[in-house]
């Protein structure tokens, strides 16, 4: 008798494509929330994780989330991208003030085809725990003053891969924060059969 090892199918993946994808979408929209990128009345209440969950109902932000969303649920599903990162850049002077980052590692192309797969329930009470730590940030964080601030999506992605046109190429520049005033707080992860993603964020204090 033998036995043979199976990539994961392509269901799964893109099932678990779709879960990394939509933290990330939701995990956005809480920070430009929580970090006042835009205003509070920007933002209508949906529920998603069993909580209440804030995403900006503006027609042009929703669409630029959404174009960028659309790009990188591709990378994942193509096991194209390892991080996700949003920088909060000072408008007067273009300072990276706050560098939040999204690490992904997918698992080996082919790994040993688990006999239960991991619980819904138990990946959204993983994502609950993370959304709850980004909320609690803001009583840490540096207060950022309204208006002053904008954010820049980065996407890291394997070095053969090409980006579509609308994206450019940053030149290595990842717009890591650097200096003696710059703290870094670590989150919890979530993991799917197939991903694993870690959330970190590095911030300026005075």
């Amino acid at each position: 008798m033998t036995s043979t090892t199976q990539s994961p199918s392509k269901l799964a993946l893109k099932g678990s494509s779709k879960i990394v994808c939509d933290y990330f979408e939701f995990a956005l929209n809480s920070i430009l929330y929580q970090r006042g990128i835009y205003p509070q009345e920007d933002f209508v209440t949906v529920r998603k994780y069993d909580l209440p969950m804030v995403v900006n109902d503006d027609y042009e932000v929703q669409k630029y989330i959404g174009n960028i969303m659309k790009q990188i649920k591709k990378w994942i599903y193509g096991s194209q991208m390892n991080k996700f990162v949003i920088v909060i850049v000072s408008k007067s002077d273009l300072t990276n003030v706050e560098r939040w980052e999204f690490n992904v590692e997918t698992r080996d192309a082919e790994p040993q085809q688990q006999e239960h797969e991991k619980p819904r329930e138990e990946i959204q009470k993983e994502i609950r725990a993370i959304i709850r730590q980004i909320t609690s940030s803001v009583s840490y964080l540096p207060v950022l003053k309204d208006d002053e601030y904008t954010f820049n999506v980065l996407v890291y992605t394997d070095p053969n891969t090409t980006a579509p046109i609308e994206w450019c190429d940053t030149q290595g520049d990842g717009r890591i924060l650097t200096g003696d005033n710059v703290d870094d707080v670590k989150f919890a992860s979530f993991s799917t059969d197939i991903h694993q993603v870690g959330t970190s964020v590095s911030y300026k204090f005075e």
